[in-house]
């Protein structure tokens, strides 16, 4: 492979976000993550401690500018009637230096958290998301494939 040259690295400001199919241009980040849930494991004849993935557990956070009311209703509309909405995330990067475009979907995530009110006075305002979903949900359409 090559020198990398720094123009190379891929800004956030060309990251793209839709939510239910619908392009949110209002956001700010979003993070999602997967950590190997492990059980401590040991052999015999060794004083080595080792592990063993026994789950996994996926969340994230995505965080908007204030400008609409996006989701809020939809999401508390349906916990009041007792129902687990579900939801699927596509998020794009494709900065025009980078060497291709990447795509995760992030199918099935259901909602931990959802901010109802705030304010402070003359601050920007935004809201975060915080979910849930299971690692078997995720695809990747589109990778940047080392060069």
């Amino acid at each position: 492979m090559n020198k990398l040259e720094g123009y190379r690295q891929i800004l956030g400001t060309h990251g793209q976000m839709w939510w239910d199919n619908e392009l949110v241009y209002e956001v700010e980040s979003i993070e999602a993550k997967t950590t190997a849930v492990r059980e401590k494991v040991t052999m015999a004849g060794s004083m080595d401690e080792d592990s063993k993935i026994t789950g996994f557990k996926s969340e994230g956070n995505f965080k908007i500018k204030k400008v609409y009311s996006r989701g809020v209703k939809k999401i508390v509309d349906a916990w009041k009637e007792g129902k687990d909405i579900r939801s699927k995330l596509v998020v794009k990067l494709a900065d025009p230096d980078s060497f291709g475009t990447e795509r995760v979907v992030i199918d099935n995530i259901w909602f931990n958290e959802v901010v109802l009110a705030q304010f402070e006075m003359g601050k920007r305002l935004d809201r975060t998301y915080k979910f849930g979903f299971k690692l078997e949900n995720v695809d990747f359409p589109d990778l940047i494939e080392v060069k």
